[in-house]
């Protein structure tokens, strides 16, 4: 397939495209416990406050022929003052998706570019994203390591069921 994409950068006025294309994601990995609606109603409104300028969200979205086929968000989190020659922000890369249809075609890697090159705009000192098995790859090629100096705590997942 040609390279025939568009990369953007997303606003909230893509919020119920980006809030489709996220139920469309992760219903790959588990089965949904909420209803395709509500989900639609509720990352909609999520995407809609978070999204923007000023915002610590970043989102670009990948189009081919005027629809959506992908997508990846950077959240920004600000480190305290330091007085070492160390950068004060940190990067998430999170949600990054490109529909099968595209993938190879080059989505994926515009996409991650976009990020990361928001993440050098912005003097983020380290970015983190948690990668699955297929991604590796890709995330290797852009200069992304296995962290050396990360602990991680994880919550009982009993406690984040939604009700």
């Amino acid at each position: 397939m040609a390279a025939s994409f568009v990369i953007r950068q997303a606003t909230s006025a893509d919020a119920e495209t980006l809030a489709r294309l996220r139920y469309e994601f992760r219903i790959m990995l588990d089965p949904p416990v909420e209803s395709v609606d509500a989900f639609i109603s509720r990352c909609t409104t999520w995407i809609t406050g978070h999204l923007g300028a000023g915002g610590s969200w970043c989102c670009w979205i990948a189009e081919h022929s005027g629809t959506a086929i992908g997508m990846i968000w950077l959240s920004l989190l600000e480190k305290i003052p330091n007085p070492v020659g160390e950068l004060e922000a940190y990067g998430y890369i999170t949600n990054f998706y490109v529909q099968t249809d595209h993938r190879g075609s080059g989505v994926s890697r515009r996409l991650l570019a976009a990020a990361i090159e928001e993440c050098d705009r912005r003097h983020v000192f380290s970015t983190i994203l948690w990668p699955t098995p297929t991604s590796r790859p890709l995330y290797a090629r852009h200069g992304f390591a296995a962290p050396r100096t990360i602990m991680e705590r994880r919550a009982d997942a009993k406690l984040h069921q939604l009700g």
